[in-house]
């Protein structure tokens, strides 16, 4: 039983108490929870552990001013407790503070040279922040700290992979897999990193591993994506279809989606921010770095990202979600998405635009133009023009039915939920279309669009457009991109180091029979599936 009415103070069982109370945060008792530690806290306000769960509760639901405030009296007590310096950073860079969230993080990264679990915990915020150098230090100590422990090694090689070092990545994943064979993820991400070959494959050693019990569901779906993968890879499309709707459809079993959702938001975004309401509403901040690349996932954004971030002046921010977390914090009241969208339109465009440029600087550094290329931001177009009105703006366009086997083929893992069906992702394109072509007419000249396939056949001509568009001066390093040596961490990280290539367009036609529900269900618009 719990303490309660001043029976089993705190002070006579602390440690029974912290782990009653991570117990109620497991079971999302927060509100219980947050009391239990508050009385710890009061009672024994020199225990660090004290101060980090009540502000680790805080965070839980979002309560930053309270969580900073249960980090700072902790801190005040324990200057030098690791736990409570890492929640401070997170809590900074969560704030929008991502300066002052990376000098904390610096400041603690000497401190926890010893320490594996903190050195994770710092690299991943590095990782967020498209801070990949510094990942993969942290990642390497961690591993020199425990060798043996095949979580920091897999965690090593999804560094490495951002840094375009294939050849180390796929070492390390097989030693993931010689020591814990049912790290199932391990098995996809590997797949992943080259094109498979007839006498370098892993195809026998997927097949046994999906003949036998597996020890988790996840396990179905990351084996039968890597097995779809290599197939692919050597031609066999027959039996790779076969493999990827076993990964997708046990996928699709686990999550709650239901794509009528995103439709009714993409239908409410189109009515709030209506043609009248664009033209009258006063713009926001003014500020040129920032360049949205936009468009469905695995549409192309991570290409047109690699052409322009060759450019000397230009800096790629990677896949962020600052432009998100700026309006959240404009619009606290919302409870939903829903009441977001019907709230954003009430916002101060000036504070958000602002909010977003200062979360960014700190990761773009002093380049002159920042790339957001997070593909869902096309969401946000009239958001974006309002609270920036000299941002650049770049829509990416791809083949339906390309874009959607591409997004089907892929294991986004948490994001994009409606891409594990066909019939989802036939209606959430539909959708998608459907809100460009409103943004396309009530932000006239607003926005460049391209199509993936005019790219890959004209690549200078599309290139110089959209180095134009972005009122750049021409550099020919934007033609050799795969020379470009920053990181990326997107599902198609090892395609961006090869020179551009066709051979994905009309890619879909060697599934033309499996993907028949898919033409059949976009066939019935205009959509020209061909």
């Amino acid at each position: 039983m719990g303490y309660s009415g001043g029976m089993n103070p705190p002070e006579s069982r602390p440690d029974a108490l912290l782990r009653e109370i991570e117990a109620l945060a497991a079971r999302r008792a927060f509100e219980e929870a947050e009391s239990k530690a508050l009385a710890f806290t009061q009672a024994l306000p020199r225990r660090a552990e004290g101060w980090q769960l009540l502000g680790r509760l805080r965070q839980q639901r979002n309560d930053l001013p309270g969580a900073r405030e249960a980090v700072q009296r902790g801190l005040d007590v324990a200057p030098s407790d690791k736990g409570l310096r890492l929640i401070g950073a997170e809590l900074s860079i969560q704030s929008g503070s991502i300066a002052e969230g990376l000098v904390r993080l610096r400041a603690l990264e000497p401190d926890a040279q010893n320490d594996g679990r903190v050195l994770q915990h710092i690299a991943q915020m590095f990782t967020r922040l498209n801070q990949h150098l510094d990942a993969e230090r942290c990642y390497r100590r961690a591993v020199e700290t425990a060798p043996a422990n095949t979580q920091y090694v897999y965690n090593l090689a999804t560094s490495v992979i951002a840094l375009g070092k294939m050849g180390e990545a796929e070492a390390l994943l097989d030693e993931v897999i010689a020591r814990a064979p049912h790290d199932y993820d391990a098995y996809y991400n590997r797949a992943t990193l080259r094109r498979q070959t007839d006498t370098n494959n892993h195809i026998p050693e997927l097949e046994q591993m999906l003949s036998r019990p597996l020890r988790n569901p996840m396990g179905e779906v990351q084996l039968g994506f890597a097995l779809a993968k290599e197939l692919e890879d050597l031609g066999e499309h027959t039996r790779a279809f076969a493999a990827l709707k076993r990964g997708a459809d046990a996928r699709k079993k686990m999550l709650s989606y239901r794509v009528e959702d995103d439709e009714r938001a993409m239908a409410e975004i189109a009515s709030v921010f209506d043609e009248a309401t664009l033209a009258r509403i006063r713009l926001g901040a003014r500020n040129p770095r920032p360049i949205f690349i936009v468009g469905l996932p695995r549409s192309g954004t991570t290409l047109v990202d690699r052409i322009l971030s060759s450019h000397s002046q230009v800096e790629s921010l990677g896949e962020v979600s600052d432009f998100a977390s700026a309006l959240m914090r404009a619009a606290p009241r919302a409870k939903d998405k829903f009441d977001l969208i019907r709230e954003s339109v009430s916002v101060d465009f000036a504070v958000v635009g602002r909010a977003y440029c200062e979360s960014t600087a700190a990761v773009a550094g002093g380049i002159a133009r920042a790339i957001d290329k997070t593909p869902i931001n096309f969401l946000y177009l009239g958001l974006i023009a309002l609270a920036l009105p000299e941002a650049s703006i770049i829509h990416v366009r791809r083949g339906a039915m390309d874009v959607c086997y591409a997004m089907y083929k892929t294991l986004f893992r948490m994001a994009y939920p409606f891409s594990y069906d066909l019939s989802d992702l036939a209606r959430y394109y539909l959708a998608y279309r459907e809100l460009m072509a409103h943004w396309r007419k009530a932000l006239p000249d607003r926005f460049l669009e391209i199509d993936y396939e005019d790219l890959v056949a004209n690549q200078e001509r599309v290139t110089r457009r959209l180095v134009a568009h972005c009122g750049l001066d021409w550099e020919d390093a934007c033609l050799a991109f795969e020379k470009n040596e920053r990181p990326s961490l997107t599902a198609s990280a090892a395609q961006v180091r090869q020179k551009i290539y066709g051979s994905s367009v009309g890619l879909w036609r060697a599934y033309g029979g499996e993907l028949e529900p898919l033409a059949r269900m976009l066939g019935t618009t205009d959509v020209d599936i061909e």
